[in-house]
Order: structure tokens, then C-alpha cells, then sequence
């Protein structure tokens, strides 16, 4: 999964879709994590009337995971193997995570731009 910005939208809506923050947001609020299923109700009680499918739930939480924004412990239980999530960082560490992959693009994409405009910040 690629990191989308789009700078028309605020928050977490300029990277996430509202039902991938709600998956998020699950997953950060669990002390033992969650399954997908569990993140796959919660996430559709939070955007009741809309709906998500589970496997739309499952391929986001793997590839969150793939990208290090959660952890995941394969375990064994009525219905075979699955995942439970767990977050590998908070809200602000993901965020911080966000600001540092595209830094590090535009860095190594136009690094002497990237730097005038940092200053031009400050």
C-alpha cells in the first residue's frame, strides 16, 4: 500500500478514508487488540448507515501492518488461524510516520525545493 496525500483534505482524511481512520482508531483504543472481525464491527457501527466489507478491513489491517503502523500475532482459535492487531504506534506516532515518508520522498525527489520551502516555513 502507498501513502496517498491529498491536499485538498485535512487531518488524517488527507491519507486515510474515513472507514480506514475508524479501523485505525479501533485498533489504537484496544489494550489486547483486536481480530478483524472485531475491527470490521466496530468500524461499521461507527459509520452506521455505511458499511465496509471485511475484506476490505482485512487487506487494510495487513497492509498497515506491512508498513510497521501495527503490530500482528497470528493465533489459533475457534475457526482456525487469524490475526489480532495491536498498534505498533499511537495516533501522533503515525502521524509523525506520514510527515516523515513524505519529507523523505521530496527529499530524495526534489531535495534542493524541499529544502528552500522548509525554510520558507520557519
Amino acid at each position: 500500500m502507498s501513502i496517498e496525500y491529498d491536499t485538498s483534505r485535512e487531518g488524517l482524511s488527507a491519507v486515510l478514508k474515513d472507514w480506514q481512520t475508524e479501523a485505525l482508531r479501533a485498533v489504537w483504543k484496544s489494550k489486547d487488540g483486536l481480530n478483524s472481525r472485531r475491527v470490521w464491527e466496530q468500524t461499521n457501527v461507527a459509520l452506521k448507515p455505511v458499511t465496509i466489507s471485511r475484506a476490505s478491513i482485512i487487506n487494510f489491517l495487513e497492509a498497515m501492518r506491512e508498513m510497521g503502523v501495527l503490530n500482528g500475532e497470528e493465533k489459533t482459535g475457534k475457526g482456525g488461524h487469524h490475526w489480532v492487531y495491536k498498534p505498533a504506534m499511537d495516533e501522533a506516532g503515525f502521524k509523525h510516520f506520514i510527515a516523515f515518508k513524505l519529507l523523505e520522498r521530496l527529499m530524495t525527489n526534489f531535495p534542493e525545493e524541499t529544502r528552500k520551502a522548509l525554510k520558507n516555513l520557519t
